[in-house]
């Protein structure tokens, strides 16, 4: 919660800021989507952004921040031992507090534009909490390589920037042909943005519980948990193990 403090520090609006920064981003991309160029246009297409748009921004500040988390705490690292994993951890766990002030736009949004909730809505904050525990597996790895190779920042920016387009944030994954043919072989191309991003598949999950109004398929549910606990697991383990050289390396 001091970082969030220490974030709107001086700031006018403080932390009305959570809230006007994604509605401006929405109002961005519904004009540009939107209207000029209608052939991606969707129904209530305000609220089919902002519903994959918080998640992907709650998801690329966990990134930021957490990639400084322990290079930036450079000066507790080497002079107190504590578990430093608390560092990356608690980086994420302040965006998600931010994450979720900004959650109070989506709703609003919703009751405006009438949106249909799905049945399985109560899953919601277990959606929330599976990213959660993605986006810290990530920045684990991510805040250890940083404390040994400071390309990994510049690499990270290039790479999220490239993720943020490959990721249906602002388009329809069913603009996307089904399959794509790669050396005479048929790929389900649909499919594999799924299978090979999981930020992809957690905004699928929003969306049917936010804006289609569908109850989420169960095996597609877990499959995306599965596949959150394996990354926090290879990060928490990959950061355990080269934490010991955090000081010498800082």
């Amino acid at each position: 919660m001091s970082s969030l403090k220490s974030r709107y520090k001086n700031s006018a609006l403080g932390f009305v800021w959570s809230l006007l920064n994604p509605l401006g981003m929405m109002l961005v991309f519904t004009i540009v989507f939107g209207f000029l160029m209608p052939d991606v246009r969707v129904e209530k297409y305000p609220l089919f952004v902002l519903t994959g748009l918080l998640p992907w921004n709650f998801f690329s500040a966990s990134i930021n921040a957490g990639l400084y988390s322990v290079v930036g705490s450079s000066n507790l690292v080497k002079k107190v031992y504590f578990p430093r994993e608390v560092l990356p951890i608690a980086s994420v766990l302040s965006q998600l507090i931010n994450f979720l002030l900004a959650f109070a736009v989506l709703f609003v949004a919703l009751i405006v534009f009438q949106a249909s909730f799905s049945p399985w809505l109560w899953t919601l904050p277990f959606v929330i909490l599976i990213q959660t525990v993605f986006s810290t597996g990530v920045v684990l790895i991510l805040s250890t390589l940083n404390v040994f190779y400071r390309d990994t920042a510049m690499i990270t920016e290039v790479v999220m920037l490239a993720w943020f387009f490959l990721t249906p944030v602002v388009y329809s994954v069913a603009l996307l042909p089904e399959t794509i043919q790669v050396m005479g072989v048929a790929l389900p191309l649909q499919r594999l943005v799924y299978i090979f991003n999981p930020v992809a598949s957690l905004i699928a999950i929003y969306r049917d519980l936010l804006y289609w109004g569908y109850r989420t398929d169960v095996d597609f549910f877990i499959r995306t948990a599965l596949t959150a606990l394996a990354v926090f697991a290879f990060g928490y383990w990959f950061f355990l193990r080269y934490s010991e050289r955090f000081g010498e390396e800082l």
